[in-house]
């Protein structure tokens, strides 16, 4: 049949993607794709996201939309409403922006994961350094001591509506995947030319 045009009547998503977008949605966000930017928020529920093609190897929607959504519970429940929730963009010692890098790391930890969902760029460096306890200083200065007091009232706040459950469970089905594909790991090979990255899931 020559002229046959097979109807496209469905869109594939990563597994993983599909669960953190649905996510999003749950909780009132619309996620949309805009090349101009990094990520931002204006207020009414939409998030832009920058496109794929400005992501290192690493990055992933799922990691990203915990970001943002970290970014939303440290900010408060109202920062819904707020431009890039209430935090400009120009402001990068936001002790508000560490605080939140610390419940990121806490919500992770729950289901194993801190290694999986850590941040994107510059960020990533004091993310890594967050001692095991979310919660323990890196050293006893006031700058410490504000990141970890808007770290403590993230965590209690993301334990309640409308923040949980929806969170934990989609970090759940993260965890469920990670655990489901394990045995696949080791035959694991990428399509990518020269590739020695070794897969995301690993971490």
């Amino acid at each position: 049949m020559p002229d046959y045009e097979r109807p496209v009547l469905s869109r594939y998503l990563d597994p993983l993607e599909l669960v953190w977008l649905a996510t999003a949605r749950r909780l009132g966000l619309t996620v949309r794709r805009d090349p101009t930017i990094f990520s931002r928020t204006d207020g009414s529920g939409m998030l832009w996201l920058g496109p794929r093609s400005d992501l290192d190897a690493d990055d992933m929607v799922c990691q990203m939309l915990l970001h943002e959504l970290c970014h939303w519970v440290t900010n408060g429940v109202d920062s819904f409403h707020a431009e890039d929730w209430g935090h400009p963009l120009t402001e990068d010692d936001d002790p508000r922006e560490f605080g939140c890098l610390r419940l990121q790391a806490w919500l992770a930890d729950r289901h194993g994961l801190r290694g999986m969902l850590g941040p994107t760029g510059k960020y990533r460096e004091y993310y890594d350094r967050i001692p095991a306890n979310p919660l323990e200083p890196l050293d006893d200065s006031a700058w410490e001591s504000e990141i970890l007091g808007f770290a403590a009232a993230a965590i209690e706040r993301v334990q309640q509506p409308p923040f949980s459950p929806a969170i934990d469970e989609a970090l759940a089905a993260t965890k469920a995947m990670s655990t489901l594909i394990a045995p696949f790991r080791a035959w694991y090979a990428t399509e990518v030319e020269d590739d020695t990255l070794p897969s995301l899931w690993s971490r």
